[in-house]
């Protein structure tokens, strides 16, 4: 009996202690941004800042004590929410939601608006690009690649990467964050290191390869026309040569003999000596000397 009556207590105190028990939870938010405080009252409640109450609800309506919080403070009747607006870093504290017996309590930290992020490029090769990211102001830097963070600075106002020529397409990007936002900024490699602009020795090989078969195949044309030229215009000096070689062959001279008086018009004239050929014509011609009464005859064949 007294083992039972025990064990009921200690239920007791459990569920008591379950119904009192607060719902801590870490909440971050900028100046100037606003922030929702998860518990929802929804008939009855109260909101404290520490351990003052800076408002309350009742039968549907909000009732702030606290000037600071006027004009900031809003409390939705569909959702049962409060939502503090034009966050200021004094805002930062221990919030507490309390409905009946549950209260949820929750650490507020608010931090300044992170820096947005600049990126430049210091140094440009045909296949290295060392790029900076700047702010104004210390923060957490991260480099990303295709949403894969590439590395990350603590604290700092710049931040390096070298981007390699191959990971030209490859999406860069830079993010300045801090516990409570970040902001990042797109980085065009191709645009800012100049990639689609500058080759390397095998874009230049590429490139050059059609330029070079076209001038080799105009030089062999070339050549081709000009030996088929020379030849062709060198054929026609050497039948010249020939014809005339035969010609040469062919002709056949003899001697010229002058006598004082032709006994005898119809005298023969010997045939030129050597020659057997029975295709020779003999050609008389006379020929009469200007000064004298010689007349010349000559013969070829």
């Amino acid at each position: 009996m007294e083992t039972q009556i025990t064990f009921i207590c200690l239920f007791l105190v459990i569920l008591g202690f379950s119904a009192g028990q607060e719902v801590k939870e870490n909440l971050t938010g900028t100046v100037g941004g606003a922030v929702t405080l998860p518990a929802a009252v929804t008939e009855k409640g109260y909101l404290l800042y520490g351990r003052k109450n800076i408002a309350s609800v009742t039968k549907g309506e909000l009732d702030i004590d606290v000037d600071n919080y006027k004009n900031r403070l809003q409390w939705s009747r569909s959702s049962g929410l409060f939502k503090i607006t034009n966050l200021q870093r004094n805002d930062s504290g221990i919030y507490t939601v309390q409905r009946g017996q549950i209260t949820s309590s929750y650490n507020l930290q608010i931090y300044d608006p992170a820096p947005t992020p600049a990126v430049t490029a210091v140094n440009v090769t045909s296949d290295l690009c060392l790029l900076t990211c700047s702010v104004n102001k210390s923060a957490t830097l991260l480099w990303i690649r295709d949403k894969e963070i590439q590395n990350q600075s603590r604290s700092a106002v710049s931040f390096n990467i070298t981007v390699h020529r191959e990971d030209r397409a490859s999406l860069y990007r830079c993010a300045a964050a801090n516990p409570a936002e970040n902001k990042t900024v797109d980085v065009n490699v191709m645009i800012l290191c100049g990639f689609n602009e500058t080759k390397t020795p095998n874009d230049r090989r590429t490139y050059w390869i059609p330029i070079v078969v076209s001038v080799v195949l105009i030089v062999l044309v070339a050549f081709g026309v000009l030996v088929m030229k020379k030849k062709f215009l060198g054929q026609k000096p050497s039948g010249s040569q020939t014809q005339d070689s035969i010609r040469e062959e062919e002709v056949q001279y003899t001697p010229i003999r002058i006598k004082d008086k032709r006994q005898n018009q119809e005298e023969n004239i010997p045939e030129p000596s050597g020659s057997s050929d029975n295709n020779l014509t003999t050609v008389y011609a006379k020929l009469e000397h200007p000064g004298k009464d010689h007349s010349l005859l000559t013969a070829s064949s």
